[in-house]
């Protein structure tokens, strides 16, 4: 059997020309769009396919099963915001601590395009699986290098955090999010909900920057 799936593996193409890259992106979108509607009980590949219109043959030459097309589906969206998370931090908006972090959590918060039950399907799947890949585990990890060198640009709002501290910062920011997503609270993308992110985030840093400054 694993064999067989090593051969499986090869053999599965992967997207390098347009019109394949196409095909996948709609296989993806239409995927999302099926986990909007139905949620996981919808979700099946040959009810990707069908929407996606394309074969069950041709959806398998790209994805093996639905698990992966939900991992391609999160990692799809979690670059999307990674971009959004790296231009907050470069301070290319409102180039404030808080401007920052309010950014950084906008671009997190929003990810999906609003659909929110979709995003709690991948959510709840990847974690059924026991595999360690969570829908916002990369964006977790981009925080927390970013946060070892933000202190070394032209004009740093706060030191480079240590390791402890990168890992307090973006998990509570992480676990939060996804404790909203998976409780469905209708306050997710709420200008309020943000707010009270922000809050926690900003005083934490700012806290770390007034021990480093007695210390200094």
């Amino acid at each position: 059997m694993a064999a067989r799936r090593q051969v499986a593996e090869k053999k599965r193409r992967s997207p390098r020309q347009a019109r394949a890259a196409q095909t996948v992106a709609s296989i993806v979108e239409a995927a999302a769009q099926i986990l909007e509607k139905g949620g996981l009980a919808a979700f099946t590949t040959n009810a990707v396919a069908e929407r996606a219109g394309v074969s069950i043959g041709t959806l398998y030459q790209y994805f093996s099963d639905k698990n992966a097309l939900l991992v391609a589906l999160a990692r799809g969206e979690m670059e999307t915001a990674l971009r959004e998370v790296a231009r907050a931090l470069q301070g290319e908006g409102d180039p404030s601590l808080e401007g920052r972090v309010r950014a950084m959590v906008r671009a997190i918060v929003h990810a999906f395009r609003g659909r929110q039950r979709a995003r709690k399907a991948v959510v709840q799947a990847l974690l059924a699986q026991g595999s360690g890949i969570e829908l916002m585990a990369p964006v977790a990890a981009f925080v927390a290098r970013a946060g070892e060198t933000v202190g070394r640009g032209p004009n740093p709002l706060v030191g480079p955090l240590t390791r402890e501290q990168a890992f307090v910062v973006s998990r509570a920011l992480m676990g939060v999010v996804r404790a909203a997503v998976l409780e469905e609270q209708p306050f997710l993308a709420s200008r309020a909900f943000e707010d009270e992110i922000v809050r926690m985030i900003v005083a934490y840093l700012e806290a770390i920057s007034a021990t480093a400054g007695r210390q200094a």
